[in-house]
């Protein structure tokens, strides 16, 4: 039987045990009950419980399991698509099933896999190497992990009843319109997509505010590991870049559903809105997807190197550099759609300089390696095919950012060629290195068998044949997307050459899976850190316990393994920050962003059914509006927020508790007690993305005036001046009246209690005036079906309207909040996010209704 001591990382040999309580640390045998404590209070339960699962290292293996589910049935898809091109007059599937499955494997490809791949990742790993117990928000990634499963489920049951999308990934107006796709496939990639993206931005929320302000003490950003830089500026990315997808597709929804014209040039719409509102998104997603794959390769390639990594400060201004550039980009997308010269100059040369920063961090690989000792591993050997498949990836984008060239190859097999040879070198290889170089911590095993060496050559061999040739096939004119061809254009052949490297990569594909199976069953137990790194999640046990570290670390460089190869023992022997358990909860660090110093304890909750309850609830408005049934989705809309309340009960405080001691003589108040808490950075950051939600839909409001055809309309809103400026009154009211609440409560006052609790109500009435007035308005606006400049209008003002019904909301719940003894003078933290709330709203209300005015002004003749 397996001793305690070596699951938990404790030294099993008593010789290694840690000093007793004379040298300030627990004896062995209050480490071993230290670790028990902690083993209860952090563990999920089993059978059923497991459903209940919060916990970052659970749920990260779920996210990886299901992003490989999803990759596993895009890769048949894909295989389908092969069988069918293989030969001229294919008879393996007709046009309509044809359309379905490369749509489906385009679709599943980017948003089912990619995406969920790395977050999986990125939620497995970030709190081990940041020294952190777990994630900011453990209800949180549960909530987001069911959301993706369950809008993914929505995708695949629709292709598996023949009802899948089939106008492509990207759903290009006209196309995905009522007129051309009048079925429900359309409908189930806008809202599947959408219940999917859900999760996105959770994990993006998640993340962000993990790396800020959960860090172990001492890790300053400039000491933070680059995975971790890598990661939050994906983070930072997916926050500006999925709210234009999130808004085109509702937008196109609307259209669909209730025919407001956003999109048709017959009633002043534009489809080239959708082009810019995706690809706003679908630019930065290619880099997104590129980004963790470099912050794996930064991670393996110095340990297999055996040598520090060469420049770390220019990758971390080369990775931020990428991340800005990649949103000038998105129109390079749209070279053959008619856009002026001087637009096309401009986007080509932006599409031409992000070679730069990318070639800085491949040089800085490169140099890495010639100055190290490169051990040729299993990991290594799959980093050779991501330099190998990237760069040429990376050379062919080159070759599309030139306006002439991508002309030519526009919409061509080349193009096909060149995202797959970026997109599986970016990514699908280093996370297969990664996947070897992970193994070991979180199995707890090392191969028994060496089939991962015959399964790279497959792969690398296969993925060549079947993209190689297709730059061939592009040059040569064949278009994508076709479901047949005929003999003798030239295309025969390398179409049969790519049919057979891709059967041989999915053979390839077939192996790793029996590999990593027989790794995982019967592999040999590993040692504690089997490659030699410096970083904290080799300094977990192997498995890693479900609370990461018996106690928090203090990291004094960038290689805290190298600096102090004790730590492992230290921190499994109870030496660092919270080497106790206390009171059953389940606690963690919170630091300063960047004195990286402890500054609060932060109390996370357990395992709950409750994000499971609310994906449901929410899966319920989804389901209404994808079948039509109008009254489910009030009804999932109040299941959901009450889901939302519910999960409130288990947090805050009823007193006061001051600051706790936190080990190593130090002390911090919990985090309801601390001025910056991860709540109200996670608010902070989700204003962020609804921020640009509403730039995007002030944009497309914009854009429609001046680009869209069948302008001005026939008849525009005549409100007056007094409507909108009691609207704004409103909204400004309930802003300051939530300001006043959080002053209010932190006076000393014998009437602290009652004024706060005013302003508060205030705050709400000022939402419901508001929220009134935007009704009036509304109803007040032409005909949103008869032209999109009503359309446009409706979408600001209602807007508008949802921020206002929620700030009566968070008004309230303050409320509720003060009335039930969850709020004092130090414990303010509801207070605080709910003004951020209504100081938002107030901002976006009165430019919302500002653009609505101007709109009007413009177009009056």
């Amino acid at each position: 039987m397996t001793d305690i001591r070596e699951t938990r990382g404790f030294p099993a040999n008593p010789d290694h045990a840690p000093d007793g309580p004379a040298a300030g640390a627990p004896s062995s045998d209050l480490a071993m009950r230290l670790h028990r404590d902690l083993d209860r209070i952090w563990s999920t339960p089993p059978g059923i419980g497991r459903l209940s699962a919060v916990n970052h290292t659970i749920v990260g293996r779920r996210f990886i399991v299901a992003a490989f589910v999803f990759f596993t049935i895009g890769g048949l898809l894909a295989m389908l698509i092969r069988a069918q091109l293989a030969t001229p007059h294919g008879a393996f599937v007709g046009p309509e099933l044809y359309n379905q499955i490369f749509t489906m494997h385009g679709s599943v490809m980017m948003f089912l896999f990619a995406i969920p791949m790395f977050e999986g990742v990125a939620i497995y790993m970030l709190p081990k190497l940041l020294g952190a117990r777990d994630l900011a928000f453990p209800r949180l990634t549960a909530y987001g992990f069911w959301c993706y499963v369950f809008g993914g489920s929505i995708l695949v049951v629709a292709m598996l009843l023949g009802v899948a999308p089939d106008g492509g990934w990207f759903m290009y107006t006209p196309l995905s319109s009522n007129t051309y796709s009048p079925g429900i496939n359309a409908d189930v990639w806008l809202l599947g997509i959408t219940f999917v993206e859900i999760s996105a931005i959770c994990a993006a929320v998640e993340i962000t505010v993990t790396i800020l302000k959960m860090r172990a003490p001492g890790m300053t950003i400039d000491r933070m590991p680059l995975f971790a830089w890598y990661i939050l500026v994906t983070a930072g990315m997916m926050l500006a870049g999925f709210p234009p997808l999130i808004l085109g597709s509702i937008l196109l929804e609307v259209e669909r559903a209730f025919d407001l014209p956003f999109f048709d040039p017959a009633r002043g719409g534009d489809p080239l809105l959708w082009q810019h509102l995706f690809w706003l998104f679908g630019h930065p997603e290619v880099y997104i997807i590129f980004l963790p794959g470099a912050g794996m390769v930064s991670t393996i390639l110095p340990v297999m190197a055996r040598r520090e990594i060469v420049g770390y400060t220019w990758i971390v201004v080369s990775v931020v550099a990428v991340g800005f550039l990649s949103f000038g980009l998105w129109v390079h997308h749209m070279f053959t759609t008619g856009i002026p010269h001087l637009a096309l100059g401009f986007f080509s040369a932006a599409s031409t300089l992000v070679a730069i920063p990318t070639g800085v961090q491949i040089f800085s690989w490169l140099a890495t390696l010639i100055d190290g000792r490169p051990q040729w591993k299993l990991p290594m050997l799959y980093l050779f095919g991501f330099f190998v498949v990237f760069v040429a990836g990376g050379l062919t984008g080159v070759m599309v950012a030139v306006v002439p060239f991508d002309w030519q190859v526009h919409d061509t097999h080349f193009v096909v060629a060149h995202m797959h040879y970026v997109l599986v070198g970016g990514f699908v290889f280093p996370l297969l290195a990664a996947a070897y170089y992970w193994l070991p911590h979180v199995s707890g095993k090392v191969a028994r068998y060496p089939l991962g060496h015959a399964a790279f050559w497959l792969i690398f061999i296969g993925f060549n044949l079947t993209f190689f040739i297709m730059h061939l096939t592009g040059l040569l004119g064949m278009p994508r997307r076709v479901f047949s061809y005929e003999p003798g254009w030239g295309w025969d052949l390398p179409n049969l050459v790519s049919s057979f490297g891709g059967f041989l990569m999915t053979i390839g594909f077939a192996l790793f899976v029996v590999d990593v199976t027989l790794h995982v069953r019967f592999g040999r137990t590993a040692p504690r850190n089997p490659w030699g790194a410096s970083t904290l999640e080799w300094a977990t046990a192997t498995p890693p316990a479900p609370y990461n570290f018996a106690s928090l670390p203090t990291v004094s460089g960038r290689h805290p393994l190298r600096d102090a190869p004790e730590l492992p023992s230290d921190l499994a022997g109870g030496r660092g920050y919270l080497g106790f358990a206390r009171e059953g909860r389940q606690e963690t660090l919170g630091i300063h962003m960047t004195a990286a110093t402890p500054d609060q304890v932060i109390v996370l909750p357990g395992p709950t059914y409750l994000p499971l309850f609310t994906a449901l609830a929410t899966g319920i408005v989804f389901l209404g509006l994808l079948f039509k049934v109008y009254w489910l989705v009030p009804v999932g809309a109040v299941l959901m927020l009450a889901m939302f309340m519910l999960w409130t009960r288990s947090t805050g405080q009823r007193r006061d508790g001051g600051p706790l001691p936190i080990g190593r003589g130090a002390s911090a108040p919990v985090h309801s007690e601390a001025a910056g808490a991860p709540s109200w950075w996670a608010m902070v950051f989700t204003l962020v993305a609804d921020g640009v939600l509403f730039s995007s839909l002030a944009f497309g409001a914009l854009f429609l005036w001046v680009s869209a055809p069948a302008w001005p309309p026939p008849q525009v809103l005549d409100s007056g001046w007094w409507v909108p400026a009691l609207t704004v009154a409103g909204l400004a009211v309930a802003a300051v009246a939530g300001l006043r609440a959080v002053a209010v409560n932190g006076s000393s006052g014998a009437s602290r209690s009652a004024g706060r609790d005013f302003w508060l109500l205030l705050a709400a009435a000022g939402h419901a005036f508001a929220l009134a007035w935007l009704v009036v308005l509304a109803l007040g606006t032409p005909d949103p079906t008869r032209h999109a400049y009503g359309a446009a209008t409706v979408a600001l003002l209602a807007y508008a309207g949802f921020h206002a019904a929620l700030g009566c909301v968070f008004a309230l719940f303050g409320l509720w909040r003060s009335r039930t003894g969850h709020v004092s003078a130090a414990r303010s933290l509801d207070l605080r996010i709910g003004s951020l709330w209504h100081g938002y709203t107030a901002v976006t209300g009165a430019a919302g209704l500002l653009l609505v005015a101007v709109l009007a002004w413009l177009v009056t003749p």
